[in-house]
């Protein structure tokens, strides 16, 4: 197994390590339950190290980006992220991304650990096809990539820099702090305000030290805690997002996903657009009527939880598969999120889910489940 620049920080503060998709990748520190609610009622530290980080650079740096991504990448100004898909020819999902706009002739693409060898394959064959002036850099060894979210974490962070607060929603800065040039982006995973943080892997000690100077993180009622896989988990269940290998896959329709807003359509008209891999499939699924599932929300009674594959009834007739499911820490109550046919997926609608020993009674609630409070 591969190790984050981390690994040090998860052995000292008493991480429980398990193999995550080729890397030793903490679940938990304390319990999944109280690393959730540290989370929401105030902040935690995650390593995502894991995740791949690749910089594109060069003349065609934006025309290679906006045929491998779903979202528009021409009217994207310096700083800026943006949340979107890479698809295939099919219209399936091959990851979610996040891309970063550096400069006009410069990108930094975050992807999914379980995805990096697959997608650097396919930028490589996607550059060739067009004979693009593109250089593809994976960078994920050399750097370490944190994120902390929470409620207190904008003020925490505040301490260190005047500016990181001043970012809007899903922009960065690019810091020179000491030695070590920091990128810093407002983005997250769980439904709470924060940051993300991609550092040189070999300035990771001195990162944390200067980051935490005044804090005690195994303190009992320290500001910000260590969190693990587990709870990052809950917590984007929670906040209703997409997760590759349940909610996304090759064989998903991209418009199935609940992630419309990423998925620009129009993005080949004008001068600049350019076709998205995977358009014309998406445009098919369109002119047909739509998929003929899509992913809604489910609150279910009782204690136990639906898991991924559990077949959804309604009577005797199947008509949808949970793709995830927890007992939510915040809401007291079982959610789960599933693909359900499109004729059934109204607000109040009830349904049953079958998980082999028993019979669940549920009903389709509006997504996310839960809302940061402003």
């Amino acid at each position: 197994m591969q190790r984050t620049p981390l690994h040090k920080f998860h052995a000292d503060n008493g991480g429980s390590m398990v193999d995550f998709v080729g890397w030793e990748m903490p679940i938990r520190y304390s319990s999944i339950h109280e690393e959730h609610k540290q989370v929401r009622t105030s902040g935690g530290i995650f390593d995502v190290s894991h995740m791949g980080r690749v910089r594109f650079s060069g003349r065609h740096a934006r025309r290679l980006l906006e045929r491998l991504c779903t979202r528009k990448i021409y009217d994207m100004q310096n700083g800026q992220c943006r949340y979107s898909l890479v698809c295939n020819e099919k219209g399936g999902v091959r990851d979610d991304v996040i891309v970063y706009r550096i400069d006009e002739d410069e990108f930094l693409v975050v992807v999914n650990a379980s995805n990096r060898e697959k997608l650097l394959g396919h930028f490589e064959q996607v550059r060739t096809a067009g004979d693009l002036s593109v250089k593809i850099k994976d960078e994920t060894l050399d750097t370490a990539m944190v994120a902390l979210q929470g409620p207190k974490i904008i003020e925490m962070v505040g301490q260190v820099s005047r500016e990181v607060p001043t970012l809007k929603r899903y922009r960065f800065t690019i810091k020179n702090l000491l030695v070590m040039k920091l990128i810093v982006s407002r983005t997250g995973y769980t439904g709470e305000d924060g940051v993300e943080v991609i550092l040189p892997a070999g300035a990771v000690d001195m990162g944390l030290k200067m980051l935490f100077r005044d804090i005690n993180l195994k303190a009992p009622d320290a500001m910000v805690k260590p969190i693990g896989l587990g709870a990052r988990d809950t917590l984007r269940m929670e906040a209703a997002m997409p997760l590759y290998g349940h909610e996304l896959g090759e064989e998903i329709n991209a418009l199935s996903c609940g992630v419309d807003f990423a998925i620009a359509m129009d993005k080949d008209q004008g001068q600049l657009g350019e076709k998205f891999i995977g358009m014309d499939a998406l445009r098919q699924t369109i002119e047909s009527g739509g998929p003929a599932r899509k992913l809604v929300g489910l609150e279910i009674e009782g204690k136990r939880t639906a898991r991924q594959g559990n077949v959804i009834k309604i009577g005797d007739k199947e008509v949808g598969v949970v793709t995830s499911g927890c007992l939510s820490p915040t809401l007291e109550k079982v959610i789960a999120m599933a693909f359900v046919d499109k004729d059934k997926t109204a607000v109040g609608t009830a349904l049953q889910v079958d998980i082999g020993r028993g019979v669940l009674e549920a009903k389709i609630v509006p997504m996310p489940f839960y809302k940061a409070a402003k």
